[in-house]
């Protein structure tokens, strides 16, 4: 039988990424007209979308027998590399008619292929619009201003490392925050107790040599620094180094906003406009609503064949459906069809359950269609170069970077100042987070100068150190360092919010088939070789962020939304400290569950000026936990994340060997000393919350709903400080579309004004 003959003779109902088949409806016959497909393109979109779900389809008809997995793992694995392989070679041949919606070309865009010169802005020029930061809210919003036909100016006091590898690789992002042309190291301390504090394994300190160690009994003479909270100094920001993961956030997190300020467009109904306006999506069909499909920022997922081809995720996912408690189990057992249908749910779709399912999902990530990070940073690069036919410039946006911030200018001759300008200093690792940074206070100084606003995009540490160098903060602390006050704000830098995150960590007797080969950059990498000159699922490991798959889940103590999301990584991830990235990579037999306490209510966190230099870094403070409030809730909903990770080890069926709890250590059983263990352990990397939106008769609300500084004029803030309560999973998605929202808001007011 030919390939085209078998493919055909497989007709029976079935649903693929969402869309129902049914018998005589796989090539074109649907009644439903959102649904039809053409013939070559149903079986293109099943085959190139997802090759597991439709080959698995077909094993199960064909080897109709109890137990696959246990019974025909070899015959399996040969129909997998088989099928797919004729999928390829059918793509390639043009055999099927299949194209991704259209993007406009219009106007001429550079190729994404290089890296921004370094320059500095021409002291004493005039933009309309300065953004101080190019992170995950400065980004969007300064391309979206020069779209908008608006003079712009975006300031990073980093240099654009985007074409590295370090940065392009998504399996790779534990070493781009460690990669020296764009880590910034903050040291912070999760408990004002400092005792409490020094509990923790990955507490840091400088030792007399000079060298850090990281552990529980320092050299003597050692200096403790803190606990290493990587962010990054780069063109895009922290979105050059993060993990990539695109979860969005629930519809009570934007609700709770419009509560909160009595402004209905921050209602989750308006919100999730922008991010379709944001997102390019490559892992649905463009039939699908609550999706973009001809944004900025790319989304797909990892090509589910490299779970599928590995013994021990395959183990891993079966496990985690079993320590979930629902009824997932059969499916994954008894047919392969029931991998690929928990693995290509969409965890960001529009439906009203989902911010209460409690499902397994392939995670989506910001990479693009070679698998490649795809960021802020493209957007930015796209309209900087963008030309006009003959080759002048298209749109007024410029890009300085080694650019370092020192304060912004106020016009105080009105009763209420307004923004006018920042000062700046321009040269390399000028900012102490930077660890090639010096001791003198070099820089060519400057002043620019903004004709309609200022808006600060920080992030959650810089945002409110640069406010209150600027005298807009607590007037107490601002007189305490010399620095005098242009508005008494005593809501920033308080308020400070971050995730609660505790990984248990198995290990198995021989290494994941998925990475077996991967060096990590360590010489000559086979892995990296297969993902720079191959295509698809070829590409194999690095494809990916690490994280398999995860679930959403309630704790017992949440209050309405899941509060735990639960993922497996094959790597050992316990956390932040100086070389954590090759710890995390150099056994290749390591799993983690990670425990990641969304929604924590723990507000006690604060940023404050150690000095009124502003190469400095600030003093953060967490105060986590026992510390803050609501300690105890949070602490028994990370206990029960932690327990559903032990529980996922203990009920792995050993497809390709059992794995043996190493972190927390196996001698810790009770809840007392697990719960102990967590405050000790826990870590995070979504700080927030810094300088947030809230009402108008809060004093601590350092922004009104349109991301205005309270007390000043022309003066803005877009980036993670301005969330009243953490938001979601993770942050990074909620960041893109808070600027989203507020280049509509800045626009709209020009045109008013």
């Amino acid at each position: 039988m030919s390939t085209r003959a078998f493919l055909m003779e497989h007709r029976r109902g079935l649903t693929v990424a969402g869309l129902r088949f049914d018998q005589g409806d796989l090539f074109g016959r649907s009644s439903r007209a959102e649904n039809r497909v053409g013939r070559r393109s149903a079986v293109m979109w099943r085959l190139a979308r997802n090759p597991t779900q439709y080959i698995t389809s077909i094993i199960n008809y064909i080897l109709p027998i109890p137990n696959p997995f246990l019974f025909s793992i070899d015959l399996i694995n040969l129909c997998f590399r088989v099928l797919s392989t004729i999928a390829v070679c059918a793509a390639s041949a043009n055999a099927f008619e299949w194209t991704w919606p259209k993007v406009s070309d219009e106007p001429i865009y550079p190729p994404n292929g290089y890296n921004m010169p370094t320059k500095g802005p021409v002291d004493n020029s005039t933009y309309e619009y300065i953004v101080v930061g190019s992170g995950p809210g400065g980004s969007p919003l300064a391309a979206r201003l020069a779209l908008a036909g608006h003079s712009v100016l975006l300031i990073d006091a980093g240099e654009d490392h985007g074409t590295d590898r370090q940065v392009q690789v998504p399996a790779l992002h534990p070493y781009a925050s460690e990669y020296n042309p764009i880590r910034w190291d903050f040291f912070v301390d999760h408990y004002a107790d400092e005792e409490q504090a020094k509990r923790d394994s990955k507490m840091s300190y400088l030792t007399p040599s000079g060298e850090y160690y990281s552990g529980l009994n320092p050299p003597e003479g050692s200096v403790r620094k803190g606990v290493l909270y990587p962010r990054t100094g780069a063109l895009g920001g922290c979105a050059q180094h993060n993990a990539l993961t695109m979860i969005l956030p629930t519809e009570n997190d934007w609700n709770n906003i419009a509560t909160l300020t009595g402004d209905d467009s921050w209602m989750a109904k308006n919100m999730r406009k922008y991010f379709e306006r944001l997102e390019r999506n490559r892992y649905v069909p463009s039939s699908f609503v609550g999706h973009g499909f001809s944004g900025w920022l790319e989304t797909r997922v990892t090509p589910v064949l490299l779970i599928a081809e590995d013994l021990k995720v395959l183990s891993l996912v079966t496990a985690a459906a079993t320590a979930m408690g629902k009824g997932l189990v059969g499916g994954l057992l008894h047919t392969v069809t029931g991998l690929a249908e928990i693995l290509t749910l969409d965890i960001n779709n529009p439906t009203k359950s989902r911010d209460s399912a409690e499902l397994i999902y392939q995670i989506p990530l910001s990479m693009d269609g070679d698998y490649v990070r795809s960021s802020p940073r493209d957007f930015v690069l796209q309209v900087a170069g963008a030309t006009n036919k003959y080759g002048s410039k298209k749109y007024k946006l410029d890009v300085a970077l080694n650019t370092l911030v020192t304060k912004v200018n106020f016009d105080t001759s009105n009763t209420k100042p307004k923004a006018t300008g920042v000062d700046y200093l321009f040269g390399q690792s000028l900012y102490r987070a930077d660890p090639r940074a010096g001791t003198d206070d070099d820089g060519e100084a400057g002043t620019v100068h903004a004709s309609r606003e200022v808006i600060v995009s920080g992030g959650a540490f810089n945002t409110p150190q640069i406010l209150k160098l600027s005298g807009v903060g607590p007037a107490q602390e601002l007189h305490s360092h010399g620095i005098p006050v242009v508005k008494d704000l005593p809501g920033v830098g308080g308020n400070m919010q971050d995730r609660y995150e505790v990984g248990v960590v198995g290990k198995a007797p021989s290494e994941f088939s998925l990475l077996k080969k991967c060096k990590f950059l360590n010489g000559t990498d086979p892995c990296y070789d297969n993902w720079k000159n191959n295509v698809g699922a070829l590409k194999g490991g690095y494809t990916t962020n690490g994280i398999a798959f995860g679930f959403l889940h309630h704790s017992s103590v949440s209050e309405s939304d899941p509060d735990l999301f639960l993922g497996g990584v094959p790597a050992y991830f316990n956390g932040y400290f100086p070389g954590y990235s090759v710890h995390a990579t150099q056994d290749l037999s390591i799993w983690t569950w990670l425990t990641l306490k969304a929604h924590s209510r723990n507000n006690a966190g604060t940023v404050n000026l150690t000095s009124s230099n502003p190469r400095d870094t600030p003093k953060i403070v967490f105060r986590s936990l026992g510390e803050g409030v609501g300690g105890d809730k949070d602490l028994q909903a990370v206990y029960e994340g932690v327990q559903h990770g032990i529980k996922a080890f203990k009920d792995l069926i050993p497809l390709d060997g059992k794995f043996d709890r190493v972190w927390p250590p196996p001698e810790m059983t009770s809840e007392e000393d697990l719960k102990q263990f967590i405050k000790d352990e826990a870590w995070g990397h979504h700080a927030s919350c810094t300088a947030p939106i809230g009402a108008d008769d809060d004093p601590m609300a350092v922004l009104d709903s349109e991301f205005r500084v309270r007390g000043v004029d022309g003066l803005r803030v877009v980036d993670a400080s301005i969330f009243p309560k953490i938001p979601g999973m993770y942050i990074a998605l909620p960041i893109y579309m808070v600027s989203e929202k507020a280049a509509e808001v800045i626009i709209s007011s020009a045109a008013s004004s």
